[in-house]
C-alpha cells in the first residue's frame, strides 16, 4: 500500500514537476524512496549542500518560469535552505520547499535536529507554511503550497513529520472537516481600466523628454516597448534583472541603472522630464530622477509595488505586455531633439566602455601579469551563443555583466539580485542546464564566490555533464585575489583604505582542479589569449573553466559620481599605497568628463 510519501510524489507529478533539488537527510527517507520509485517521471537531483538545492530551485523557476521544489531534512538541512529560499522572495519567484520534520511524538521535547519549522520559515515563506500532520491533508496542504507559490511569486513550506511520511495514505473521504482540493491554477489576465489608461497616454503624450526605466516583469514585451520608445522618442534604461528584456544594441538602449550602471542611464535619467516605468521596482532610488522633476506612470501586475519607489502620477496595474498594447494606440508620435540626446547619450557612454576594456591593465603588483576584468567580459559579447543562458554571480563581476556583456535577444541572464547573494552562478547555471540540456550555459563568478560554494559545485557539473546533448558548460572565474567589490565599497562608502584581513581570498588553482575533475581548465592572464580562450571554451567537448587573473585595482565607480565621492575614494586609496588604483580613478572620472 502507498504511504504518504507516496503521495506527496504523486502530488507533484499532478503538479507537473520533473525535477526536485535537494538534500538527503533520515528525516526524508521515506521521500527520498518514493522519489526513486518514481524515478522515470520526476528526477532528483542532489546538490552538494542544501542551501545549492534551493538557489537550484530559485534558478529553475527564474529560467523556466515553473515552480522550483526543493527538498531537505530536518535542523540543519532546514537551516540550510533559508538562503536560497529568500532569493526566491526578495526577486519574487514561485518555489515549495518540502521539509522533513522529527516524529511527532518526540516535537517539543528538545529532540536530535528538533527546530521550530513553522518559526524558522514564517518569513521566508511568509504567504505559506503548514506542517502536513494527518494523511488526510495531504492534497489540500500541497495544493495551497504550489497555488500560493504560484499567486503569490513567492515561496512556500510544507513541513512534514517522519512518521507522517511513513504513515499509510488516506483514501478519498467526504466528510466533515475533510478539505477536498485539486492541483490546478489559472492565471488572470490583468489590465487597468480605460480610464487609467486615457490619464496614462495623456500624461506620456505631454512629455518632452520621456524615458522608460524596464524591470524584469516586462518580459514578454521587448516588442512593445521598442515601439513606445520609438513613438515617444523615449530612451531605455533598465533595472538589473531588466537588462536581458530589451535589444541592447538599439540607439535609444542606454543600459542599466544603477550604482552598477552606465553614464547613459545616469544622463537620461536626470535629464528626462517624463518616465514610464514597466515592471520595475528596482531599489536604487537615488539614481530615479529626483521627485518632482519628472512625471510619472507605472505599470506593475503587483498593485503594491504601484508608487512604492517613486511618486507616480497613474499607477496601472496590469500585465506588463498587454497594458502597454492596450497603451499603444493612445500614444502620438513625438518629435524633438531629445531623442538626438538620447543617442547622443548611448555612443557616449559606448566610447567611454571601449575605452576602458581597450585600456591596459597596471596592476596593483607591478610584476603582476594581469587581464582588465571588463575587457574579459566584453570579450564575450561577440562569442556569445544566441541559444545560450547566462548565470551571474555577486560582486564585482556584476558591474562588468551590467556594463560590458551585450545579450543577444532573447538570451536569458539570471543571478541573486535584491538578495545579493554570494554563489548563485553555479547552481543556477545547473539549473538552466539540467531545463534545457541542448543549450550552451555561461556561468560569471569573482574567486570570492566561486571559494564560498561554487568550487563544490563544480563536483555536481563534473558528475551529470556527460548526459547532457549538448556539454558546453563554461565557468569564467575573475581570479584577483579579493573580495573586490567590498574593497571599492570600503572606500566609497566608508573612505576606509583596503582591509586584508578581511578582503583577501586565498589562492586556489581553479583551471587545474577543473582538469583534476575530468572537465577543461585554461588559467589565462594575458590579453591576446583572451579571444582564443573563449572561442576554445564554447567549441569544446565538455565544460569547461577559464581561471582568468584580473585586476583588482580596476575601479567600481558609480556612474557620474560626485567630486565629493571619488575625493573620499582617493584619500582612501592614498591612505592605502594604491597609486595605480587612484590613477585608474581618475582616468575614469576625466572620460566621463570628456562624454
Amino acid at each position: 500500500m502507498a504511504n504518504v510519501a507516496d503521495g506527496i510524489v504523486d502530488r507533484l507529478r499532478a503538479w507537473g514537476v520533473h525535477r526536485v533539488f535537494g538534500y538527503a537527510g533520515d528525516g526524508i527517507d521515506p521521500i527520498l524512496a518514493a522519489l526513486d520509485r518514481a524515478a522515470e517521471h520526476i528526477e532528483l537531483v542532489t546538490a552538494r549542500h542544501e542551501e545549492m538545492a534551493a538557489f537550484m530551485a530559485t534558478g529553475h523557476a527564474k529560467y523556466t518560469g515553473e515552480v522550483g521544489v526543493c527538498l531537505a531534512t530536518q535542523g540543519p538541512g532546514a537551516v540550510h535552505l533559508l538562503t536560497g529560499l529568500y532569493d526566491a522572495k526578495l526577486d519574487g519567484k514561485p518555489v515549495v520547499a518540502i521539509v522533513g520534520h522529527v516524529v511527532t511524538t518526540a516535537q517539543g521535547s528538545g529532540y536530535q535536529q528538533e527546530v521550530a519549522l513553522p518559526t524558522l520559515f514564517k518569513d521566508v515563506c511568509a504567504q505559506y507554511v503548514q506542517t502536513l500532520d494527518t494523511p488526510e491533508k495531504l492534497g489540500a496542504v500541497l495544493d495551497n503550497a504550489f497555488r500560493t507559490a504560484r499567486a503569490t511569486s513567492s515561496p512556500t513550506c510544507v513541513i512534514v513529520p517522519h512518521d507522517v511520511q511513513q504513515a499509510d495514505a488516506a483514501g478519498e473521504e467526504h466528510a466533515h472537516g475533510v478539505v477536498p482540493s485539486a492541483a490546478t491554477v489559472a492565471v488572470p489576465r490583468v489590465l487597468p481600466t480605460d480610464a487609467d489608461l486615457d490619464r496614462a497616454a495623456d500624461l506620456l503624450n505631454a512629455g518632452r523628454r520621456v524615458a522608460l526605466l524596464v524591470g524584469q516583469g516586462a518580459y514578454g514585451a521587448a516588442a512593445e516597448i521598442g515601439e513606445v520608445a520609438e513613438l515617444l522618442g523615449a530612451g531605455v534604461t533598465t533595472s538589473l534583472l531588466g537588462k536581458p528584456v530589451i535589444d541592447e544594441s538599439r540607439d535609444w538602449a542606454c543600459g542599466v541603472m544603477g550604482h552598477l550602471g552606465t553614464t547613459a542611464s545616469a544622463d537620461l535619467t536626470a535629464g528626462c522630464d517624463t518616465l514610464l516605468i514597466v515592471g520595475s521596482n528596482d531599489p536604487w532610488t537615488e539614481f530615479y530622477p529626483a521627485p518632482g522633476r519628472a512625471r510619472a506612470v507605472q505599470i506593475d501586475i503587483a498593485a503594491r509595488n504601484l508608487g512604492a519607489k517613486y511618486p507616480v502620477e497613474v499607477p496601472l496595474a496590469g500585465d506588463a505586455r498587454e497594458t502597454l498594447r492596450a497603451l499603444l494606440p493612445r500614444l502620438h508620435r513625438t518629435a524633438g531633439p531629445w531623442r538626438r540626446d538620447v543617442e547622443q547619450m548611448v555612443r557616449n557612454w559606448r566610447r567611454i566602455a571601449a575605452a576602458r576594456c581597450a585600456e591596459p591593465p597596471d596592476g596593483l603588483d607591478p610584476q603582476a601579469v594581469v587581464l582588465d576584468p571588463q575587457a574579459v567580459v566584453a570579450a564575450l559579447s561577440d562569442r556569445l551563443p544566441a541559444d545560450a543562458q547566462v548565470a551571474v554571480d555577486v560582486g564585482s563581476v556584476v558591474y562588468w555583466y551590467a556594463r560590458f556583456l551585450r545579450l543577444p535577444p532573447g538570451v536569458p541572464a539570471h543571478l541573486s539580485s535584491t538578495l545579493a547573494s554570494m554563489g548563485s552562478a553555479m547552481p543556477y547555471g545547473l539549473a538552466a542546464k539540467l531545463a534545457h540540456p541542448d543549450r550552451p550555459v555561461i556561468a560569471l563568478a569573482g574567486d570570492g564566490a566561486m571559494q564560498m560554494n561554487g568550487i563544490s559545485e563544480l563536483i555536481t557539473l563534473a558528475h551529470r555533464w556527460r548526459d547532457w546533448a549538448d556539454p558546453r558548460f563554461v565557468v569564467l572565474v575573475l581570479d584577483n585575489g579579493d573580495l573586490t567589490e567590498v574593497s571599492w565599497e570600503q572606500r566609497e562608502m566608508e573612505g576606509d583604505a583596503r582591509i586584508p584581513a578581511s578582503q583577501t581570498v586565498p589562492p586556489f588553482p581553479y583551471a587545474d582542479y577543473a582538469r583534476l575533475l575530468g572537465l577543461e581548465g585554461i588559467r589565462v592572464d594575458r590579453p591576446e589569449d583572451v579571444d582564443g580562450a573563449w572561442h576554445t571554451a564554447l567549441t569544446a567537448d565538455r565544460p569547461v573553466l577559464i581561471q582568468a587573473v584580473v585586476d583588482p585595482a580596476t575601479p567600481l565607480l558609480p556612474p557620474r559620481a560626485s567630486a565629493d565621492k571619488v575625493e573620499k575614494m582617493l584619500q582612501a586609496l592614498e591612505r592605502e599605497g594604491a597609486h595605480t588604483a587612484a590613477q585608474r580613478l581618475r582616468r575614469q572620472r576625466e572620460q566621463e568628463a570628456e562624454n
